[in-house]
């Protein structure tokens, strides 16, 4: 897997994306760069469900 900041820079670069489109009117770059930036929110959000769990697991004594 890859690093959590990569995805964060990922997101970044995405929403700049997204808003040069938006400026230009380019609906193509515009749909890439919401498909860039869910991509990343959704690696993004694995990491924090890792993190609740290894959380979970330190609070309850729980092996894993």
């Amino acid at each position: 897997m890859e690093s959590r900041e990569r995805f964060v820079f990922q997101r970044m670069a995405a929403q700049l994306k997204r808003e040069t489109a938006l400026l230009t009117g380019d609906r193509l770059m515009a749909a890439e760069a919401r498909g860039e930036e869910a991509e990343a929110d959704l690696c993004l959000t694995w990491y924090e469900i890792m993190d609740t769990v290894r959380e979970i697991r330190l609070l309850y004594g729980v092996a894993g």
